[in-house]
């Protein structure tokens, strides 16, 4: 199974900067000495033309040359360098090279991404470009060369945080279906309209935020017929995160990561997806949560590889 990172490209952040930068390069190695199934390459650079796709010409130009204002910089919640800039478009990158991938041998993944409180305009939430909204609009333009009609993408969100970024890119676009359960309570308190939101109460534990999934996947099937997910399998719903407020265990989101993956295998259905956010108390949880996605995400591409051979 294919795994693309960009942990190297590391944002050079002011001492006790809450972002947990150290997860990504922690999952790396883990992976490497654990799922040595994982094969691991380095994130291509999305291009301006391919971030445009989604992000206004503006918006690239002002990040690329540092003019961006302090404001925005502010809302994104990072300090402006050229490492930012780079890791941010190698992290858009490795979902567009995670879907293109999916779409030939059905799993494949991005070690970071998930960065969808970035709109069309501007940043916010440490989130620079919209991953997900990138892929889904370049893969639409590559199969839209190959097929009569558009391809349908879900964007399943299981970040602890709504996606307002990606809600707000995809609000007249009956081509893409957005669905996120999230904290109703917790950032953003702005929220924007998805096309399926669920919003769940603080402490909610394994087996409320179960049934609201088995629920929301239930109404998704009868609304919305797919030719690729991109699922945010973020980590921080887990009952140690530092900023997530709900109350899932381990198994609760390794259930929750498996409910995903089954859904789509059944209705054969390709699958990428990125790991969004994890602020745990102890970061070797976070990556703990994450590891074991790709224990999950493994198991069913092995599935997919039985349909190739």
């Amino acid at each position: 199974m294919k795994a693309f990172y960009s942990d190297h490209f590391v944002l050079p952040l002011p001492a006790g900067h809450r972002f947990p930068m150290a997860k990504y390069g922690l999952l790396r190695e883990r992976l490497a000495r654990e799922l040595p199934q994982v094969a691991l390459h380095e994130a291509p650079r999305a291009s301006d033309g391919e971030l445009a796709l989604v992000h206004q010409p503006a918006y690239i130009a002002s990040l690329a040359d540092g003019s961006i204002s302090p404001a925005g910089m502010r809302e994104i919640g990072f300090p402006w360098s050229t490492a930012m800039v780079e890791r941010s478009r190698r992290s858009a990158g490795a979902t567009v090279a995670a879907a293109r991938t999916a779409l030939h041998e059905g799993v494949a993944a991005n070690l970071a991404g998930g960065t969808h409180h970035a709109y069309a305009d501007k940043g916010g939430g440490f989130c620079v470009f919209n991953d997900a909204a990138v892929a889904a609009r370049l893969m639409q333009a590559e199969k839209g060369r190959q097929q009569r009609h558009p391809l349908r993408v879900v964007i399943i969100d299981l970040d602890v945080h709504q996606g307002n970024g990606t809600a707000h890119i995809f609000r007249q676009d009956d081509s893409v279906f957005t669905l996120s359960l999230h904290g109703e309570k917790n950032f953003p308190f702005r929220k924007e309209n998805s096309d399926l939101d669920v919003a769940l109460p603080d402490g909610c534990g394994d087996e409320p935020y179960l049934q609201a999934l088995e629920a929301a996947l239930d109404e998704l099937q009868h609304r919305f017929e797919p030719g690729l997910v991109i699922y945010l399998a973020g980590a921080d719903p887990f009952e140690g995160d530092r900023l997530g407020r709900l109350k899932l265990s381990q198994d609760g989101l390794e259930a929750r990561d498996r409910r995903v993956f089954d859904w789509c295998w059944q209705r054969r259905v390709p699958l990428a997806f990125a790991m969004a956010g994890g602020y745990g108390v102890r970061i070797e949880e976070t990556v703990q949560v994450q590891l074991n996605t790709y224990r999950v995400a493994l198991e069913y591409w092995r599935h997919w590889q039985t349909l190739r051979a």
